[in-house]
């Protein structure tokens, strides 16, 4: 990993129409950030307003969720194979939210993995330990939830995948970035865990409650090798502050 990665995923938020204007007012600032690789995962309905403002500059587009079959009776559903026919390369999965509100388990967040593989789009797998909880345990949740989801990909499949450490008592309104020291342990555990299984190359990126004031300070961590931005970056400006932060030394330069 050598350049930072950052992105943001808007959740049920911003309709096709105010998706064109937020990428109107985002374009001509993140355009001019070539250190860095940027990406934006808006609603299913905005994609297709996403490739239209993305498709000439070097900003990735993705999804939120997928269902792991390529078609069939699966009403509501939208498949790898549709994400992938709209220039998609990045799908999120196994976000708290879908663990909680649709019971979604790691066998399941594995299978989408195996779908979005297939169709040749980057996995970015969140993980994050529910309630605060001293360092030993977060690092079991989240070693557990890295095993379930990832445990039976070979090696070449794991450099593929981007993982966004989420702690589920950071993120929503009123919650606050975990802190510094909790955010470079909790990473060079994921960080340990990858290495072993020998997937160097898999970006882990910080997400939760991240805001201009605190993205310069998490993106600069020695172990975070970029941002996952919420509800921050549905104001386009805020978002340019947090993709423009200076970061630190990246691992491999």
């Amino acid at each position: 990993m050598t350049r930072p990665l950052i992105g943001t995923s808007w959740k049920m938020n911003l309709t096709p129409s105010q998706a064109t204007l937020w990428f109107e007012s985002a374009i001509p600032g993140l355009t001019g950030l070539h250190d860095r690789d940027l990406f934006v995962l808006p609603p299913f309905p905005s994609i297709p307003a996403a490739r239209a403002a993305l498709q000439d500059t070097a900003i990735a587009w993705g999804a939120q969720d997928v269902h792991p079959d390529d078609s069939g009776a699966h009403t509501g559903d939208v498949s790898a194979a549709m994400l992938a026919d709209l220039g998609c390369r990045i799908v999120e999965v196994g976000h708290s939210e879908r663990r909680r509100d649709h019971r979604e388990g790691d066998r399941l967040i594995a299978a989408k993995i195996t779908a979005i593989r297939r169709w040749g789009m980057r996995p970015l797998l969140c993980v994050g330990e529910p309630t605060r909880r001293p360092l030993d345990a977060a690092i079991h949740v989240v070693q557990r939830e890295l095993r379930g989801a990832l445990g039976a990909l070979p090696v070449n499949e794991l450099d593929q995948v981007i993982v966004a450490y989420e702690p589920v008592w950071a993120i929503g309104v009123g919650a606050q970035a975990a802190p510094l020291d909790h955010i470079e342990t909790m990473h060079a555990a994921i960080r340990a865990w990858l290495d072993r299984r020998g997937a160097a190359a898999t970006p882990v990126l910080y997400g939760g409650s991240v805001d201009p004031e605190n993205a310069g300070p998490i993106a600069r961590l020695q172990h975070v090798d970029g941002l996952f931005v919420g509800r921050s970056a549905l104001d386009p400006a805020a978002f340019v502050r947090i993709a423009s932060v200076a970061v630190g030394e990246r691992r491999g330069t």
